[in-house]
């Protein structure tokens, strides 16, 4: 028998609520209320079964991705698909455009079973953007999400190429091989931005410096797909050198992706200081609001 997920609707009752094992989703669609039903059924539907579909893959979804896969299911082909244009440069496997690959898979789903006019898939911080004619979508991003920065918000409008947002950064989810705070990146697809905030994230470093504190990724969590690379678990108080040289060198990775079409922008954050490559305005709050739905950090 198939395991279901956790299905709710929030206070709000215009968002919706899935969840199975690690995948933790907050879906919002606008449109007839009809269809917005129909969207949300679609969405639950195609979530269950779909962490069964990956189990299933795993052995390779850790392994170092190639050029090429013998992945079978479609979002494992899609995280594949992400990170390929890394393989040759970095170690990099299909699990680093999970999150945004399964947002991508659930937005499709959705869009299929009913026309809407705007739609988000939040995927723990990793978003696939759906935007009708004349549509808009703003994000907050936070310096740290684990503390009271500055909150600045950015604005997709329908007109821009950009339909995937996603965050990475030594105080996520996941481990990262960098020092950054938070990298959040704007692609055409969720799954490419998830790939290239991992790959920028790690470039966000200082090689070698005493105060970074590193330890293999096997002995915190013995199944991870880094196995016994550096991750990175404490940054002592940095000099504004080094902040200025570390944020550098990710943001020259950042242009370096930018100039490929990979990605189509992104936010680098450490230690309160920001970079930001390509053309998207980002605006700073004086004031940040209590909450705010699409608030993105690490």
């Amino acid at each position: 028998m198939t395991r279901l997920p956790q299905i709710a609707m929030l206070s709000d009752g215009r968002r919706l609520h899935l969840q199975d094992g690690p995948i933790d989703l907050i879906i919002e669609a606008r449109g007839p209320a009809h269809d917005v039903q129909v969207a949300y059924e679609a969405a639950a539907r195609r979530l269950t079964g779909l962490l069964d579909e990956l189990c299933a893959e795993l052995p390779e979804l850790r392994a170092a991705a190639g050029e090429r896969t013998s992945l079978r299911s479609v979002v494992a082909r899609r995280m594949h698909a992400a990170v390929a244009p890394y393989a040759s440069d970095c170690f990099i496997t299909p699990m680093a455009a999970v999150a945004g690959s399964v947002a991508e898979e659930i937005l499709g789903a959705m869009l299929d079973a009913a026309p809407l006019e705007r739609v988000y898939v939040n995927n723990g911080g990793d978003i696939a953007l759906h935007l009708g004619r004349g549509e808009h979508f703003s994000v907050g991003l936070i310096d740290r999400p684990d503390g009271d920065g500055v909150m600045r918000t950015l604005r997709v409008d329908a007109n821009d190429p950009i339909r995937g947002i996603a965050t990475s950064g030594r105080h996520g989810r996941s481990f990262s091989l960098g020092i950054a705070d938070a990298v959040t990146v704007l692609a055409a697809t969720a799954s490419q931005a998830d790939a290239a905030a991992t790959i920028i994230a790690n470039a966000v470093d200082l090689p070698g410096h005493p105060g970074i504190i590193r330890q293999p990724a096997n002995e915190l969590q013995p199944d991870s797909d880094l196995g016994s690379r550096l991750v990175t678990r404490n940054v002592s108080q940095l000099s504004r050198k080094d902040i200025a040289a570390a944020l550098e060198s990710g943001a020259e990775c950042a242009r370096q992706l930018f100039d490929r079409g990979l990605i189509e922008g992104a936010v680098l954050r450490l230690c309160g200081d920001m970079i930001v490559v390509g053309t998207k305005d980002i605006r700073e709050q004086r004031s940040r609001p209590l909450a705010l739905e699409n608030a993105v950090g690490a």
